[in-house]
């Protein structure tokens, strides 16, 4: 049975970084695209990041763009969000997702299997 198990969230100074983890089981990590999406309190679901299978290519939301890094290690079966400069707006409940297909995107209808979430607050 497919998992995803999120972990790395907490709270952070404005400014700070914080470093997510997808953890993957029972499925071969390799083959599926992933995604990081958030959502805070009253506002929709958005696709922050995704990274496509195979070639690793990967695609960012302008909210996020070079302050945020996706990244893979399918020898671990985790996929990382590495998060820097980040800002109280980025506060929010941040999930990944599965997909059996090469290429990523970060429309959340387009993924089959989510993880739980994992809350990421930013505050002084």
């Amino acid at each position: 049975q497919l998992q995803l198990v999120e972990s790395g969230g907490g709270l952070v100074q404005p400014g700070g970084s914080l470093r997510l983890s997808c953890a993957g089981s029972g499925f071969r990590l390799d083959d599926y695209a992933i995604g990081w999406f958030r959502q805070a309190p009253g506002k929709e679901r958005e696709g922050v990041s995704c990274i496509s299978a195979v070639d690793g290519s990967t695609n960012y939301a302008d909210s996020v763009k070079g302050r945020f890094t996706i990244s893979r290690d399918n020898a671990k079966g985790t996929v990382y969000l590495q998060m820097n400069s980040l800002k109280p707006e980025g506060a929010a409940v941040y999930s990944c997702a599965a997909v059996l297909t090469v290429r990523c995107s970060r429309v959340y209808t387009d993924y089959s299997d989510w993880g739980q979430g994992t809350q990421v607050t930013v505050s002084t």
